[in-house]
């Protein structure tokens, strides 16, 4: 077993293309906490979704506001199991089940992307199965840091013989066959403390997800991953970034400023309180300026009054000054990062914004300044039964973890035994005793 395999979160089951699913979902943010349960039915797909094997239709969903967690990571793990058992516990009565397991989101944790390759001879003949996991296992060979852990691994493309790009070299001819791998991975302990806190509600982690990777499987059609996108996923305590390109995602990044940066900032500029800075931010808030901001007043209530009409008004202009420069500050963070590894802006480029704080008037237009590209807000695309609330960016992270078990198949997580995948629950009694047996003799 590589060193990779050694520290990689747990593995979903295959999910057979003919046969239908009931699914669970724990979408665990900065600001709220949504849980989904979803049947998945087989289909022919549409032209926009084909990587699809599945309609997703949603039985049951509940969602709580978060608690005990600060930048995606878990602070308090009390007050976090709290709010995931409310969750939790809306989505069951919903849809009349019990959720035994679910596939969980991960949006704070130092996200990150690794990249290794390896090649290797072929022994005569059309490369086979056999060429395909030595290669891959070669390139998963160093793994990934101590303190990390690893949630997807993805083979971009193959070699052969120097011809590059190839996506299947099975039964192809060549003497050499090489990989490119890409590893998403997260801080261990922050990974595993978010786990703990749905542990200990009785809930089996059938898989880890990164939420910017979730977030593009919900809101891209085929095409944009065919030919290139940036998904910048803007949540409320952090702002994650994936890059799809060829059918692949190729990098996944975050950082811990989000849209509740924003209201923490109106609630001090303005001398509010926070439930009133976010209602603020939401009817009158806006990352660009305009003429007629000097004239256009709105109501503050004072911070330490009870009573409506204790409130002060103020122009529009004074906000503006507030948001816009967090705003600013957030993609230019979004650009920095991108430019760092390769994934500078250009002209062209398809960028598409979701995520709760997405919806925050004027950005689009900062994204497209700032940025350099073509810009639009991304919906979750192709799931049925989401009420009316739930169909806008907040809930890209939860819609794309219904789709998340449809391509988990492309990534590679063949650790040993002829490449089984891991199972769900996958610390059962017997898996344990089975690892004691394996590592013991």
């Amino acid at each position: 077993m590589t060193a990779l395999h050694a520290s990689m979160t747990p593995r979903l089951k295959p999910l057979s293309a003919r046969r239908g699913a009931t699914l669970s979902i724990l979408d665990i943010g900065t600001t709220k906490i949504a849980c989904i349960v979803a049947e998945l039915q087989p289909w022919e797909g549409v032209e926009t979704l084909r990587r699809r094997s599945h309609v997703v239709r949603v039985v049951g969903i509940g969602h709580h506001r978060s608690q005990g967690l600060k930048g995606g990571a878990v602070v308090d793990l009390d007050a976090a199991e709290t709010a995931i058992r409310h969750a939790v516990h809306a989505a069951e009565r919903m849809a009349k089940v019990e959720i035994r397991s679910v596939i969980l989101s991960l949006s704070g944790a130092r996200l990150g992307s690794q990249h290794f390759e390896a090649t290797t001879p072929v022994r005569g003949g059309p490369v086979g199965e056999a060429e395909l996991q030595r290669v891959l296992r070669l390139a998963a060979t160093d793994g990934v840091d101590p303190d990390r852990i690893a949630l997807h691994a993805t083979p971009t493309g193959y070699v052969l013989d120097g011809l590059a790009d190839i996506a299947d070299p099975t039964g192809m001819m060549g003497e050499t066959l090489g990989v490119e791998l890409h590893v998403v991975t997260a801080a261990a302990a922050a990974t595993r403390n978010l786990m703990l806190a749905v542990e200990r509600c009785h809930l089996g982690v059938e898989a880890v997800v990164a939420s910017p990777y979730s977030a593009g499987l919900a809101v891209l059609a085929d095409d944009e991953i065919d030919m290139g996108a940036i998904v910048i996923d803007c949540g409320g305590g952090t702002t994650g970034i994936s890059v799809f390109e060829g059918g692949h995602l190729v990098h996944v990044d975050s950082f811990a400023v989000g849209g509740h940066h924003v209201t923490m900032d109106i609630a001090r500029g303005l001398s509010t309180r926070i439930v009133a800075a976010e209602r603020l931010k939401i009817l009158h808030g806006s990352a660009v300026s305009s003429p007629a901001d000097e004239r256009d007043l709105f109501a503050v209530p004072h911070l330490d009054e009870d009573d409506r009409a204790a409130t002060v008004h103020m122009p529009k202009s004074k906000l503006v000054r507030i948001v816009k420069p967090r705003i600013e500050e957030i993609l230019e963070l979004a650009r920095d990062r991108l430019a760092a590894v390769g994934f500078a802006a250009r002209p062209g480029r398809r960028l598409v914004l979701t995520g709760g704080a997405s919806q925050l008037n004027g950005l689009l237009e900062q994204a497209g300044r700032i940025l350099e590209g073509q810009v639009r807000i991304g919906r979750p695309l192709g799931i049925k039964g989401l009420p009316e609330a739930a169909k806008g960016p907040a809930f890209a992270t939860a819609a794309g973890l219904l789709v998340y078990p449809q391509i988990a198949h492309e990534e590679y997580f063949d650790m040993r035994d002829g490449g089984r995948f891991g199972s769900a629950g996958s610390d059962g009694y017997l898996s344990r005793v089975g690892r004691w047996l394996r590592e013991s003799f």
